[in-house]
C-alpha cells in the first residue's frame, strides 16, 4: 500500500496536518485489516517520513521510504536524498526492512529534465513532438541516467540497504544502480489489451520487479482513463488546489475496486515481487454526499478510504474517513 504523508510544491505542503497517533493507527489498520506486508511511505518533508516510516517498522511493515520530490531543480532533489538516506540508514540500523525509494517520475514531476512549467506541459511537449519525438526520448534517456546514477551514488553514501527508482517506462532507466526495477504502471483502455503481456515481459528481467503508482478514482469509466483520470478536476489558478468537478460523473466504487482487483491478480500471476496500490488516502479529496455532485471531490479522488469533512466513519468511529469498496477489494485479495 501507498502512504502519503503530504507532497510539497513550492514549500507548500498538501496534507496541513499529520498526527503521528492517526499515522500509527491508519497503518496499524494496513497491516491488520487490508493484509499488507510492506508501506511505501511517500511525500516530500524528511520529517514526516521518518515519522511514518519509524511508524510502519515498529509494527513490522516493510517500509519503502519514498521521497517525492515536486517541482525541484536537480541539485535540491539530491539535497532531499542525501537528508532522507541518513534517516532511512537510521531505521535500517534499527533492525527494520526498508527500500530506499530514490524519487518518482523525477522528468515530469520536476524541473531539469523536460521544458514546460508543469508535469502536464512537460508530458505534452514531449509527447507532441511527432517528427522528433525519439530523439527527443533518447535525449531524455541520457540526462536521466546521468541524472540516476548521481542520485544512486548519494544515496549510497549514507544508506546500505536496496536501492530503487519509481519510473516511467519513456524514461528509459538503466537499472545497473539499482537492485530492483520498478516502474509506475497504470492501466488504460488503450493498452488494456497488451497491459498483462507487458507485465509479464518486464517481469522476465533479471532483477525483482515492483509496481507502483497503479490506481484509479471512483468514478464511472475512471479506470479507461489510466493516468489522466485526474484532468476531470477544475483547480485553482494559483495553488493548483481541486476546488471541484469539471462535470457530473457518476460514483462508481465498485468499478474503482474491479480494477484494483483486477491488476493484483495481473501482478500475482505474472511474476511481479511487489506491488503497491496508489493510495490509502488523498487529501484534498473530500467526500461531499450532499448537494451538487461535482463537489463530492471523492469521485475524482484515488484514495481506497473516502475522507469525511469535520466528522468520523461508522466502520472506524476513531478516524474521519469510511472505507470504500475498494478497500474490501483490495483486503480480499491480499488475504488470499
Amino acid at each position: 500500500m501507498t502512504y502519503d504523508t503530504g507532497f510539497v510544491v513550492h514549500g507548500q505542503t498538501v496534507r496541513e496536518h499529520l498526527d503521528p497517533g492517526v499515522v500509527r493507527r491508519e497503518l496499524a489498520i494496513i497491516r491488520d485489516d487490508l493484509h499488507c506486508n510492506a508501506v511505501q511511505i511517500i511525500g516530500g518533508d524528511p520529517d514526516r517520513l521518518e515519522l511514518a516510516a519509524g511508524a510502519a517498522a515498529e509494527l513490522g511493515l516493510e517500509v519503502w521510504f519514498s521521497p517525492y520530490p515536486l517541482e525541484l531543480e536537480p541539485e535540491q532533489i539530491l539535497m532531499l536524498f542525501r537528508d532522507c538516506a541518513q534517516r532511512a540508514e537510521r531505521l535500517r540500523q534499527q533492525g527494520a526492512a526498508v527500500v530506499f525509494v530514490a524519487g518518482v517520475e523525477l522528468s515530469v514531476m520536476n524541473r531539469g529534465f523536460l521544458s514546460g512549467e508543469s508535469p502536464e506541459e512537460r508530458v505534452e511537449r514531449l509527447m507532441s513532438a511527432h517528427e522528433g519525438r525519439a530523439a527527443a526520448m533518447r535525449e531524455l534517456g541520457v540526462r536521466m541516467n546521468a541524472f540516476l546514477r548521481d542520485a544512486a551514488a548519494t544515496v549510497r553514501e549514507s544508506f546500505h540497504g536496496k536501492l530503487t527508482y519509481a519510473a516511467i517506462q519513456f524514461e528509459q532507466v538503466d537499472w545497473t544502480p539499482f537492485d530492483i526495477v520498478t516502474f509506475e504502471l497504470i492501466r488504460s483502455a488503450e493498452v488494456a489489451d497488451l497491459f498483462r503481456d507487458g507485465v509479464r515481459t518486464l517481469a522476465r528481467g533479471p532483477k525483482p520487479l515492483a509496481i507502483t503508482g497503479f490506481g484509479t478514482a471512483a468514478y464511472r469509466g475512471a479506470g479507461d482513463r489510466g493516468g489522466r483520470v485526474l484532468e476531470v478536476v477544475e483547480r485553482d489558478p494559483k495553488t493548483k488546489a481541486p476546488v471541484r468537478l469539471n462535470g457530473i460523473y457518476e460514483r462508481d466504487e465498485d468499478g474503482q475496486a474491479a480494477y484494483l482487483s483486477e491488476l493484483l491478480e495481473i501482478f500475482e500471476t505474472e511474476g511481479v515481487d511487489s506491488a503497491f496500490v496508489f493510495l490509502f488516502a488523498l487529501p484534498g479529496y473530500p467526500h461531499r454526499p450532499d448537494g451538487d455532485p461535482r463537489d463530492d471531490l471523492d469521485r475524482a479522488g484515488l484514495g481506497i478510504v473516502k475522507l469525511l469533512e469535520g466528522r468520523r466513519g461508522h466502520t472506524y468511529p476513531d478516524m474521519e474517513w469510511e472505507p470504500k469498496a475498494a478497500f474490501t477489494a483490495v483486503a480480499q485479495r491480499y488475504r488470499r
